[in-house]
């Protein structure tokens, strides 16, 4: 029996989902937070993956202790604390300031497919990571990362190419990650022994 599911994400003991939606064969490991986001079809996350506000697509590779989408506080008031806008948590006759709350939410992050995001990363709100986009372990990634690029460092720059830009183009161009289950399962063995242009030549991207 498979362990993944088509119709229902995996999700491990000690997550929190809030808001949130899952495609087929997606998992969640334990002590994850979930929120304001989709999550496509394959994608997963490692432990204690904390992703807001974002948009995951098919075949993520998300390791443990990354960040993505990590909010801001506001630096223009007299304090950036979270009691301005998490008001009713300190009073009760407050509450929360939800013009600020749904601007915080709006401004998501966009996880391109088959892409890889390392060990203790972090991807701040509205950045989108290109398909096949690599990002290292640590790394703090600030601005767009193009399709197929490998980035890394504090604040993340391009260390070079996942693949040639010629062979990146025809991989997006075959988009493999919209195949169907059974497709996948038939090409598997060539998933695991072909290097990518052979892969393509093969299959005819």
């Amino acid at each position: 029996m498979t362990k993944l599911k088509p119709d229902a994400p995996l999700v491990h003991d000690g997550c929190t989902i809030t808001n949130s939606t899952f495609g087929a064969y997606t998992e969640v490991h334990e002590g994850s937070r979930v929120q304001n986001t989709h999550m496509d079809d394959y994608a997963y996350c490692d432990r204690y993956a904390d992703i807001a506000n974002a948009h995951v697509g098919k075949f993520a590779n998300i390791a443990s202790f990354t960040r993505i989408g990590a909010t801001d506080h506001p630096l223009h008031t007299a304090s950036c604390h979270h009691f301005l806008y998490r008001s009713n948590d300190y009073w009760e006759d407050a509450e929360t300031d939800a013009e600020f709350m749904a601007a915080r939410a709006a401004r998501r992050s966009v996880i391109g497919n088959d892409t890889w995001i390392g060990h203790g990363a972090m991807i701040k709100p509205e950045v989108t990571l290109g398909h096949g986009a690599v990002v290292a372990a640590s790394s703090v990634v600030t601005k767009d990362v193009a399709p197929y690029m490998i980035v890394a460092g504090t604040p993340a720059k391009v260390i070079r190419p996942r693949q040639p830009e010629a062979i990146a183009e025809r991989l997006i161009a075959l988009a493999w990650w919209d195949w169907s289950h059974a497709a996948l399962r038939a090409a598997l063995e060539d998933f695991r022994a072909l290097e990518a242009e052979a892969f393509l030549d093969k299959y005819g991207g």
